[in-house]
């Protein structure tokens, strides 16, 4: 009698099954429905084939397109390694390199044969040969390889690049290839991976992806090694979630703030300066008016503002743990004077390395470090608005997104053990007034302790623990409203809080953040004087709301569709003339909203009022008050609100007074 196995379901009921049963016989045991619809299988909590035999007692839950991310990311997955199949059936000397599944699809990295670089032109035969072999439905077979023997197939078979990874590969580590098709296929199609996969690949929808776009991309990522072509696409679980998803495309297309700031003159960025921005005069008073409201918020909440050097000598660095954390990504500079005559080395190469600073904490320690602290002084919360530095790879940047050069609305919090959640809460009710004022909504998340950290065990879960009663006092741990917690993804040093908004056509953006540290005062010995006289350590909470205030206006500028809210519109109104009789009175009325504090500029020109109209809605201003004859007659405007059909016809101080109040920022509105 072959030996049983007990497997637990989600329902709570447990079935004694032959032990190698697959999850797919189990599927298949409690019924036909559930064995057409499970994708995969966990087996205690790990993501399996459905193929994969269950030897010993275990937890099995069947995971169907009802469980939507894991759906999702097996389906990508799956389409990955379809695409390779498809490129190297229709070019053979093509090699392949990795296929990830991404946040809405997939990609896969080839080296062209003799063909060349791919082009977007190839993509609807690529996409026809992907239907092909789904429409085939050939099984997706596990086997279990050692990596002699893959290194050397793929050396075989001319897979330079496979070939060297499995060579990288730990010995010992069990190695799996998956294979399309049957084993003794002699056309049978595999590669590296870890799986898990689908049965097959005609469990996959034929007309529920959509190739993109073509791009250059490095072998592993240095721009040392060979150029690859990647191919993007969007892969869904059927039609209806990928036309949803091209919707959302078009719509995201029309909010480019990259676009967009070019229509309304905002902001440029060019090789001078890569991942620097150029703002313009428009964009600039973005920036201020959001920089005014900051200002106005964080001097409400108690907090003072500072401004720390750019540059730092690198042992400053060595001693936060960025050094050796961080460094690639840093900005490095020789202390020394370069060098003035034409022959020889700029630079000496002996001088001690300084740094642009990537971030504004350590020096916020410094400035905690001076004079003798005292516990009643506590909290201490020093904000600044930070202008860093990160060596960003130039293929990884990305108009406003994406940079290299951006300023942080950054500040740090010393507080005593006492004080944390209390910080934190308040933080978490700042932070909730601020993003309810742009129109968000958001989720909070709670980024648990990574691999790699410094700090003790006790410390990492009283830190956890105490955002975590912070996040439950505020009321705002609520998992209909995207609460959740996020293992392994705090910074080396600190769990955090992470605030996700979604904006107006659904997209999330990972903005604000507060981290509970208790590392960096330790390594850069910050201390306080307590009640009893000693020295303690403060903790430090790193906070920001806006992140940066580039990106943070990338975001607006896309959530918003260019249409900003008037307190933040660069030009809040225009006077334009119908005839030019009325140019006099034109001017008068621009001098009056002037005075009243309105951003407003005249268009005078000898162009007809629907041109004017037309010029002025591409650039997103909010209201055109238009003036004729009559107008200026009876001292009158007509004003045109971008978005509205109508217009309105206002007495000019009843206009003023409208427009002056509708210009508030909100917490000026909430004041007034």
């Amino acid at each position: 009698m072959s030996e049983m196995v007990k497997i637990s379901l989600p329902d709570g009921s447990v079935r004694e099954m032959p032990a190698g049963t697959t999850a797919a016989e189990v599927a298949a045991a409690i019924g036909p429905g559930l064995a057409k619809a499970a994708m995969l299988a966990s087996i205690d909590g790990e993501l399996r084939d459905l193929s994969r035999p269950i030897t010993a007692d275990s937890q099995l839950a069947l995971i169907t397109a009802r469980d939507e991310a894991a759906a999702l990311e097996v389906t990508r997955h799956d389409y990955a390694h379809v695409l390779a199949e498809a490129v190297q059936a229709l070019w053979p000397d093509t090699q392949i390199t990795f296929g990830p599944a991404t946040d809405d699809g997939f990609y896969y990295d080839f080296a062209p044969g003799a063909r060349g670089p791919f082009t977007e032109e190839d993509l609807p035969a690529i996409e026809e040969k992907m239907r092909d072999i789904i429409r085939a439905d050939k099984p997706l077979i596990r086997e279990e390889w050692s990596r002699e023997s893959l290194v050397a197939w793929f050396r075989d078979k001319g897979e330079s690049f496979k070939a060297e990874w499995a060579a990288e590969l730990p010995e010992g580590e069990q190695l799996t290839i998956y294979r399309s098709g049957p084993a003794d296929a002699p056309d049978g199609w595999l590669d590296l991976c870890r799986g898990p996969h689908l049965p097959s690949t005609g469990r996959l929808d034929p007309a529920a992806f959509k190739l993109t776009r073509v791009s250059g991309a490095y072998w592993r990522g240095d721009q040392n090694n060979a150029m690859l072509s990647r191919i993007y696409g969007t892969g869904w679980l059927n039609k209806k979630q990928l036309a949803e998803h091209l919707t959302r495309l078009e719509e995201a297309a029309k909010r480019d703030h990259r676009k967009l700031g070019r229509e309304m003159d905002l902001f440029h960025l060019q090789e001078e300066a890569h991942g620097s921005v150029f703002w313009h005069p428009h964009g600039f008073v973005i920036w201020r008016a959001l920089e005014a409201y900051m200002r106005r918020k964080i001097d409400a909440s108690g907090y003072q503002e500072i401004k720390t050097p750019q540059v730092m000598d690198a042992r400053q660095w060595e001693k936060s743990g960025h050094w050796g954390k961080y460094r690639e990504n840093m900005f490095v500079v020789p202390d020394e004077v370069p060098n003035i005559e034409d022959e020889g080395p700029v630079v000496s190469g002996d001088a001690q390395w300084m740094a642009l600073k990537p971030m504004n904490c350590p020096a916020h320690v410094l400035v905690f470090k001076q004079g003798i602290t005292s516990y009643r002084e506590l909290p201490i919360r020093l904000y600044e608005n930070g202008c860093c530095h990160r060596n960003e790879p130039h293929g990884a940047l990305h108009g406003l997104m994406r940079v290299r050069q951006f300023t942080q609305d950054d500040a740090h919090i010393f507080c005593t053990e006492e004080q944390i959640v209390a910080e934190v809460r308040a933080f978490c009710e700042l932070a909730d007034s601020i993003y309810r004022d742009f129109g968000f909504t958001y989720a909070i998340k709670l980024a648990l302790r990574p691999d790699q950290r410094f700090g003790s065990e006790a410390d990492w879960d009283k830190a956890e623990g105490e955002l975590r009663q912070a996040v439950h006092d505020a009321g705002l741990a609520d998992p209909a409203k995207g609460w959740e917690e996020l293992p392994g993804e705090g910074a080396f040093y600190a769990p955090k809080l992470e605030w996700h908004l979604t904006d107006a056509i659904g997209r999330t953006w990972q903005v604000g953040t507060i981290q509970s540290d208790r590392v960096l005062p330790d390594r850069l010995d910050a201390t306080y004087i307590g009640e009893d006289g000693d020295r303690h350590r403060p903790v430090m909470l790193h906070r920001a709301i806006f992140g940066s205030y580039e990106r943070f206006i990338g975001i607006l500028i896309e959530h918003y569709a260019g249409r900003l809210p008037l307190w933040l519109a660069p030009v809040q109104a225009v006077v334009a003339t119908i005839v030019s009789d009325a140019d006099g009175y034109a001017a008068e009325v621009t001098e009056a909203l002037r005075a009243a504090g309105i951003r407003v500029e005249s268009d005078l020109r000898n162009e007809k009022i629907n041109y004017k109209v037309r010029e002025h809605s591409v650039k997103k201003v909010p209201h055109l008050l238009v003036v004729g004859k009559r107008e200026a007659e009876e001292r009158t405007v007509a004003i045109r609100t971008l978005g509205e059909q109508q217009q309105r016809f206002m007495p000019l101080d009843e206009a003023i007074a409208m427009l002056r109040t509708a210009a508030l920022a909100p917490d000026l509105q909430e004041q007034n």
